[in-house]
């Protein structure tokens, strides 16, 4: 039970052969297999080092296997991109104007429609991870794990030109300038990300959720 204030919920791990979960995991397997070819071909392989597009690969895996620390390590970072991105979109549809950048892609006409309509995974994928936490269980590795991932992604990053700016390897989102030579600026957007977003969430899941089943 966790309580907050004077109320309590209560989240229990359910069975992983439940209806539900199977057309998940079926619908998951579809997703990739059909999203990834047609995002390489249409943005290019470079895009596929973006945090959040490894997250779907990642994700979808973990659905398939029933693997908890693959889901809930996603599940530390899908929610938040989520709403940033669809804070961003919606901020451009009312203002014209981006809030913090990062989906100008979704009104550039070089590309077809549907194949921008592709990105609203960012909607869909941090509601179905939260809900499959609830069967899974989350996994305390989880932490760790997203945060060895972002680290490699940092590094990879840094090999690409700076004009993408992939996954902030040159500048923060935030500020837009560069904290010192590679090795500092990477370990200031690795700590940034561990800190203000990972750790939060991972205590919070903690609380909320079952946990998973370590294996012996």
């Amino acid at each position: 039970m966790v309580r907050f204030g004077g109320f309590g919920v209560r989240m229990e791990s359910m069975p992983v052969g439940t209806r539900a979960f199977t057309i998940t995991r079926w619908g998951a397997l579809v997703w990739v297999l059909t999203w990834f070819p047609l995002y390489t071909w249409s943005w290019g392989w470079q895009n596929m080092l973006h945090l959040c597009d490894v997250s779907v690969v990642i994700a979808c895996l973990g659905l398939w296997f029933r693997q908890s620390l693959l889901v809930s390590s996603q599940a530390l970072l899908a929610p938040l991109v989520g709403v940033l991105w669809s804070l961003d979109v919606l901020w451009r549809i009312v203002t014209a104007h981006h809030l913090v950048g990062g989906t100008e892609y979704m009104w550039d006409q070089h590309y077809a429609l549907w194949i921008r309509l592709l990105s609203c995974f960012h909607i869909v994928l941090p509601v179905v991870l939260l809900w499959a936490l609830q069967i899974l269980g989350y996994d305390r590795r989880a932490l760790a794990f997203q945060s060895a991932i972002t680290g490699v992604l940092l590094i990879f990053s840094r090999f690409l030109s700076p004009q993408l700016n992939m996954n902030y390897a040159f500048q923060d989102p935030l500020l837009h300038r560069t904290w010192g030579p590679a090795p500092t600026h990477l370990a200031v957007i690795l700590l940034g990300a561990l800190m203000i977003f990972f750790l939060p969430t991972h205590l919070v899941f903690l609380r909320v959720f079952p946990s998973a089943r370590q294996p012996e």
